[in-house]
């Protein structure tokens, strides 16, 4: 960990914070509209297997559920949402945090659909890019959609807390 990043972790943890919530108010509205969207449950079933030696699942709804697995679900959304602020704040150093841009964060946001794309998706059983999924091509779209609204609210998130403290 950097040392700016370290006296900026209050920041970084609220950006995060932020961020996710805003990513959570878009999977609301897309799941009121009847937009599929991942249940943080089978998020928390895979972290809770993971202990016990097992990172794929085919598909992940047919593994043994987890104690606890909806709450661990959520934990580990805000604390993705966390760490990937703190790899953007990192990158963009202390200056990016007393005065936000809209491009980094908003390329960050969509570099990091990358984990969901190439990591979560085939470990929790829908293969690499969504393939195994009845539609790919609009799941990466969405996860790209998804992580493109995180990324606006990592600079919104950014920007008040900026403007908080003019």
């Amino acid at each position: 960990m950097t040392p700016h990043l370290l006296d900026d972790l209050p920041r970084v943890l609220a950006i995060g914070l932020g961020a996710t919530a805003v990513m959570d108010a878009w999977l609301l509205l897309l799941r009121r509209a009847g937009v599929p969207t991942l249940d943080f449950a089978l998020l928390g079933r895979w972290v809770g297997h993971l202990p016990r030696g097992r990172w794929q699942h085919r598909p992940i709804a047919r593994s043994q559920a987890v104690r606890g697995e909806r709450a661990l679900g959520w934990l580990t959304h805000y604390a993705v949402g966390i760490g990937f602020a703190g790899v953007l704040v990192a990158w963009q150093g202390p200056a990016w945090l007393a005065r936000p841009a809209l491009a980094p964060a908003l390329g960050f946001g969509l570099a990091s659909a990358a984990a969901p794309l190439l990591l979560l998706q085939p470990a929790l059983g829908a293969g690499l890019l969504a393939r195994r999924t009845p539609r790919p091509l609009a799941n990466g779209l969405r996860s790209l959609a998804n992580h493109a609204v995180f990324g606006l609210g990592l600079y919104l998130s950014a920007a008040l807390l900026a403007a908080l403290a003019r």
